[in-house]
């Protein structure tokens, strides 16, 4: 499934936080897929290549076309899945990984491509892309988080309004990252975020399904 182009709810996995309930990685994707959630990031910074493009499949094989998969930063394991035919949209990728022109032309125009961004830098480079080169923009950290090492400062709500105001000029899309609680949803998406991508929030519950079940009827609210 390619990445829905309405975002809403965006799961990140972390296999450390998914552990703590003894629930594992698949089986808070498929609560949180089970609640509406429509596009899910396999993440681990940790892992091999090999044990990372055996998540991946995993995750794509329980999902099915209910969900867009996309890995994190790994090109080479996005590539790998999709060669042995399994589900996987495509890559996110941060500043520092392989460029987005390199994944797109690898991936082709129909693959998924994001793009971590979070100053005003980031989107000059981006709205100087051919259009169709970045999908998705991850814009943060929106708070401080303890589950990405080494984060940017964070923006808050004012300053992720400021970056999402950017990205529309450049066309892309923007989902809200980092730190982002149940009390955020609101806030962001009147800020301009297309999506809210959570990542503690839904792993660390101890009823992963009610949690991102609560995010979902939070972005979905009028």
């Amino acid at each position: 499934m390619s990445a829905p182009g309405h975002v809403g709810v965006y799961l990140v996995t972390d296999p450390v936080l998914t552990d703590r309930h003894g629930i594992g990685v698949l089986g808070v994707v498929r609560a949180a897929v089970d609640a509406g959630v429509r596009i899910v990031q396999v993440r681990d910074k940790d892992a091999s290549a090999r044990d990372l493009l055996a998540l991946t499949a995993a995750v794509a094989d329980a999902v099915g076309d209910r969900a867009a998969v996309v890995v994190d930063d790994r090109l080479d394991v996005a590539l790998a899945a999709r060669h042995a035919g399994h589900g996987v949209a495509g890559v996110h990728l941060g500043q520092s990984d392989v460029p987005v022109t390199a994944a797109r032309a690898l991936l082709g125009p129909d693959a998924h491509v994001g793009l971590t961004a979070n100053t005003p830098a980031h989107l000059a480079v981006v709205a100087g892309l051919p259009r169709g080169t970045v999908d998705l923009l991850g814009v943060g950290v929106v708070h401080p988080t303890t589950t990405k090492a080494d984060h940017p400062p964070a923006l808050g709500h004012q300053g992720f309004a400021r970056i999402a105001a950017l990205a529309r000029g450049a066309g892309v899309p923007c989902v809200a990252i980092g730190g982002v609680t149940l009390d955020d949803v609101a806030p962001l998406r009147a800020a301009g975020a297309a999506g809210v991508a959570v990542v503690s929030g839904i792993c660390a519950a101890a009823d992963p399904s009610a949690a991102a079940a609560a995010h979902v009827a939070a972005w979905s609210a009028r």
